[in-house]
């Protein structure tokens, strides 16, 4: 892989080159692909969707939306850093009229989208949609459908259905958002299909990146990145975008250390718990007088939140740097934060957090609701879509597709696409709409 390819400015549908010395310095094209994300329908939707406790209603914890600000600016911290190294070690990009800030504006891009496509109710969304088909009532389309189709939507995945909203044509609208394909490259932390399933131990074989449905388009903007090949026989599958890597590190730092404060700022986690395991990730560069000065706990802990964040941005690019060869290659196959040197510290977080925050019983019960709101939503769309599809569409079938809103008004002609359409629709809603189109369904709220 080389950076000039990676860098490419290209969207759907151009015809001719763009090049990065001909661009408006007042609006670069990487910036464009931030303001699009950002006033996108996909994207307001995520302000009432869980990032770890469904439908709190205090103002201390995050949602969806501020959690992708947050990763968002630490991704763009990162990739200035990186650039500033990739542009000293490769000179001739620099002359192309590469900046450092266009690394920044491509990973804060893609980073700010990287949970776009997931579901309501955090990820016991996509489980509750894979588990519709699996072993709901969904199983009845399985011998209808071929293997990767099918495993598509039993292995229903977040990321893939992130990529189909920043990507499909739908209504006459042609490239979906029409992202630069760079920011596309580094949005992909799994570039491959559903099948097979973890073939390899690599990060980016743990899940994967695309539907059955979107391969095509898929395929084209690998090879115009020069992603290396790693599938075997007809299995698609690529190597990273470098930017990829940067885009995981900065979700990393932020969950793991930005969840762990909504657990303390709702209780969960004992105020000297959280002091003692953020002292450990700092103790190295912390300002102890001006620790000490902080008069309240929520001070504290913001001082040593800031700079564990800090910390990990710089051990984040410290590892980029010194396996950049390799990345390029193909052949590094960890997340930048498997192996730092804050790795005990981190698995000590992210097991309390584990135990006292995604385990409550708080986020249990609500996650076990959601599983039945999206278990019904999804029976009765795909219901009604397919009636109409037969031409045997009833009063009440006619009633719930006026529900839907107008993107989705076209039925495909495949059983695949129908529905893959429906979970995409649902995955689209927030918490609050996905509550309150299920009570209407149900009659529980006739208001």
């Amino acid at each position: 892989m080389n950076w000039e390819k990676l860098l490419s400015l290209k969207r759907f549908g151009d015809t001719e080159t763009r090049l990065r010395i001909e661009q408006d310095e007042s609006r670069l094209g990487f910036e464009v692909d931030f303001d699009r994300i950002i006033f996108s329908d996909s994207f307001r939707s995520l302000q009432d969707k869980t990032q770890v406790v469904p439908l709190s209603k205090t103002d201390f914890v995050h949602t969806r939306l501020t959690h992708s600000l947050e990763v968002s600016v630490v991704a763009r911290s990162l990739g200035r850093i990186i650039g500033g190294h990739i542009l000293e070690k490769y000179p001739e990009l620099a002359k192309k009229g590469y900046r450092p800030n266009d690394f920044g504006a491509i990973t804060a891009a893609a980073a700010l989208s990287h949970d776009i496509g997931n579901p309501p109710f955090g990820h016991s969304g996509e489980k509750s949609i894979g588990e519709f088909f699996k072993t709901g009532p969904g199983r009845v389309f399985e011998s209808k459908l071929s293997d990767k189709q099918w495993q598509d939507l039993i292995d229903f995945e977040g990321n893939a259905n992130g990529f189909k909203l920043l990507t499909e044509s739908l209504n006459n609208i042609n490239g979906g958002l029409r992202l630069s394909y760079a920011t596309l490259g580094a949005f992909i932390k799994y570039p491959k299909e559903s099948l097979p399933k973890k073939p390899t131990k690599n990060v980016a074989d743990k899940k994967y990146g695309v539907f059955q449905a979107d391969l095509e388009f898929f395929k084209e903007l690998a090879q115009e990145l020069g992603l290396k090949t790693t599938g075997q026989g007809k299995d698609v599958g690529y190597s990273r975008h470098p930017l990829a890597f940067l885009v995981e590190a900065a979700d990393d730092i932020c969950y793991t250390i930005i969840d762990f404060e909504d657990g303390i700022n709702l209780g969960l986690i004992s105020e000297d718990y959280a002091l003692e395991y953020l002292i450990n990730l700092v103790r190295d560069n912390i300002n102890t007088k001006k620790y000490n000065s902080l008069n309240n706990t929520k001070d504290r802990i913001s001082y040593l939140r800031a700079l564990a964040i800090g910390n990990l941005i710089q051990e984040a690019a410290r590892i980029f740097i010194a396996n950049e060869d390799k990345i390029l290659t193909g052949d590094f196959h960890q997340s930048l934060l498997d192996k730092c040197r804050y790795e005990a510290q981190i698995t000590d977080i992210i097991k309390l957090s584990v135990e006292k925050v995604y385990q409550s019983h708080e986020v249990v019960e609500k996650e076990i609701a959601g599983y039945q709101v999206i278990a019904d939503l999804l029976e009765v769309f795909i219901n009604a879509v397919n009636n109409a599809f037969d031409n045997k569409a009833s009063n009440y079938d006619r009633l719930i597709l006026l529900m839907r809103p107008d993107k989705y008004n076209a039925i495909p002609e495949s059983l695949y696409e129908r529905l893959l359409s429906v979970c995409n629709m649902v995955a689209n809603y927030s918490d609050g709409y996905a509550i309150l189109l299920h009570k209407k369904i149900k009659g529980v709220d006739l208001s």
